[in-house]
């Protein structure tokens, strides 16, 4: 599909003709699909889950991001005042979703039922909650690399607290530690199954590779989403040229440690270490504990594509222009800090999907 109007190039103030602008063209597929992910949550809704209450959850979310000209945005679209049980609960599930994700317990999903919400309303929820997220950071990091200044949160980049429970909810054992190893996962919601999918639809889902996922099959309560969606990833991680893909796969290690999901981290570190063949360096910052800075003992570039990644991670970001400066100063174009901060941002989203629907289990 051809869009004509991209979002975030608006807000994010860029230049035509500009290297930014080149770089993000030459990245069409992730620009073309974010903003068709924006569209499909923002130009229709069901009674349930109407648009005014998206907007007003939405403008929340950017605020809470530090993401002024998002939060305008969404403020200029017909809202209402969080009012009512079922509004309430749906900003109390955002507040999770936005500053404490491993946090998250299948109580919090229960709270919603039991606010009315349905099963396929609340993914598509946790979808809007966690796009905006991704969003928010998107629009930092392409701000700063038009140049203009951003809002900077106050919180340390540094790797995050995991839950130590035992076991899953189900039983199931859960990890006590981030790891390379394999790791499964188990929803916390009730996931559709194959066959009450129409044929065009596990079409769909087989082209993507998602058909015997519990994972995508929940995320597919809103198909046009997860669609969208899988193809902005793809958009970001598999394309030629630009950043390394191994420096994609830390990005997105990073990410995760600052957002403390253990079975994203798992993934990515261990494709960042098949990729990069720095296996050392992968378990280092697997291995670094609580509280304390990534880019500990790692080299240079290295260091300094962490920092950058961890920082805009952080809820409000905290990335810098210095720490573009520095990443510039090793040798970065401006497509491969587009790439950075792509693959960076996105985690936003991957994570609070994975946090707040379910739980991994060894």
């Amino acid at each position: 599909m051809t869009r004509t109007k991209d979002l975030l190039d608006e807000l994010a103030e860029i230049k035509s003709a500009s290297a930014l602008a080149e770089a993000r063209a030459l990245r069409g597929a992730a620009t073309e699909h974010t903003q068709g992910s924006h569209e499909i949550l923002f130009s229709s809704a069901s009674k349930s889950f109407p648009l005014s209450w998206r907007a007003a959850l939405a403008r929340q979310v950017a605020l809470w991001h530090q993401a002024p000209q998002l939060a305008n945005y969404y403020a200029s679209l017909p809202s209402q005042p969080a009012e009512g049980a079922g509004l309430q609960a749906a900003l109390a599930h955002a507040e999770t979703l936005t500053f404490t994700p491993a946090a998250a317990t299948q109580g919090d999903l229960h709270a919603l039922r039991e606010a009315g919400w349905s099963v396929q309303d609340i993914v598509t929820l946790s979808q809007l909650v966690a796009f905006v997220s991704f969003q928010s950071r998107l629009l930092t990091g392409l701000r700063l690399l038009a140049g203009h200044s951003v809002p900077r949160g106050s919180h340390e980049a540094v790797a995050a607290v995991w839950r130590s429970e035992p076991r899953t909810a189900t039983g199931q054992p859960a990890p006590q530690a981030f790891t390379q190893r394999e790791l499964h996962w188990e929803p916390w919601l009730a996931v559709k199954p194959l066959d009450e999918f129409n044929a065009l639809e596990q079409a769909t889902l087989a082209k993507f590779g998602h058909a015997d996922s519990d994972y995508f099959r929940l995320l597919a309560r809103n198909l046009p989403l997860l669609e969208q969606r899988t193809l902005t990833d793809k958009g970001i991680f598999y394309t030629s040229g630009g950043l390394p893909r191994a420096e994609r796969e830390l990005a997105a290690a990073v990410a995760s440690k600052v957002n403390g999901c253990i079975y994203c981290a798992s993934v990515h570190a261990r494709k960042a270490s098949q990729l990069s063949k720095q296996t050392d360096d992968v378990a280092r910052l697997i291995a670094t504990p609580p509280g304390q800075a990534l880019e500990t003992g790692q080299s240079d570039r290295w260091q300094k594509i962490i920092a950058f990644s961890a920082a805009l991670s952080t809820t409000p970001p905290n990335a810098s222009p210095r720490q573009l400066d520095a990443l510039r100063e090793i040798g970065l174009d401006e497509l491969q800090l587009l790439d950075l901060v792509q693959a960076s941002a996105f985690f936003a989203w991957a994570n609070r999907l994975m946090l707040t629907l379910g739980e991994p289990f060894e």
